[in-house]
């Protein structure tokens, strides 16, 4: 998911290059969107590694 945000991100900056302001505001709005869902993800996934899955060995 992480991925898809930097091309984007990427897709967004190129396209405010050339002036494409309206592909380039939503293309960064889903690279935004993207980067919080994972930055959730990654943080769940942390907290669950670390109480949840500790205790199953």
């Amino acid at each position: 998911m992480l991925k898809w945000a930097l091309i984007f991100a990427v897709i967004a900056v190129v396209a405010g290059l050339f002036g494409f302001t309206g592909i380039a505001a939503g293309a960064a709005g889903i690279a935004k969107v993207l980067f919080f869902i994972f930055v959730v993800l990654f943080v769940l996934a942390l907290i669950l590694g670390v109480t949840v899955f500790k205790a199953v060995k």
